[in-house]
């Protein structure tokens, strides 16, 4: 069982989707028992270049197919992008709404609702802008064999945070999907406040 000092690796089982046959592969935070899964498909050799999506769980989004904002329809496209190029992994990370939780998300919908954008209904409540960490992708991408990725995000973050682990990120991939009226504003807030990559001509 590979471990680190704050994460550990469970276990790992098939997971059959619409999309392939993936591996699921779980690991827990040994101080908070927090949970986080990681998909691996397809075959790969130390020294390949790995497509790969960390991913924040987004109730809303990804199970509830909320179109508040882009999550599910990233998610989805992240699988179709790993299968289509025959290899890949999706780092599945149990913190939702940018950190604060499921409720705390829903308090920020609330303020939202009254006019705040994304960043300022989490300041609202107390809370930074994002409050999310990565160091546990080291042992997960440690665990999978991966050194070198091409990264699909438009958060410059998670590339500073990979790179900063010596995970050697070769390229990124923008995936700009799930834009909709009904989130274009806060993707726009997330463009402008939050340093998020989109193509400009998407959110007119």
């Amino acid at each position: 069982m590979k471990q680190h000092q704050k994460y550990e690796f469970v276990s790992s089982a098939s997971l059959p989707t619409r999309w392939g046959q993936f591996t699921i592969h779980g690991f827990v935070e040994t101080a908070t028992e927090q949970e986080h899964v990681a998909l691996s498909y397809g075959q790969w050799q130390a020294g390949d270049v790995i497509p790969i999506r960390i991913h924040s769980e987004c109730l809303t989004g990804d199970a509830l197919f909320s179109t508040r904002c882009d999550c599910g329809a990233q998610l989805e496209k992240a699988l179709q992008n790993i299968v289509e190029q025959g290899k890949g992994v999706l780092l599945y990370l149990r913190q939702e709404g940018r950190g604060i939780g499921l409720l705390n998300k829903i308090r920020a919908y609330n303020l939202q609702d009254q006019g705040l954008d994304t960043v300022e209904a989490n300041e609202h409540l107390g809370f930074d802008a994002d409050l999310r960490e990565y160091d546990m992708c080291k042992l997960m991408l440690d665990t999978l064999n991966v050194q070198r990725v091409n990264l699909m995000t438009n958060n410059p973050k998670k590339r500073i945070a990979l790179e900063g682990m010596g995970i050697e990120v070769v390229c990124r991939t923008p995936i700009d999907h799930g834009i909709t009226d009904d989130n274009r504003h806060y993707i726009r807030t997330k463009t402008e406040k939050l340093g998020h990559k989109f193509d400009s001509h998407l959110l007119k």
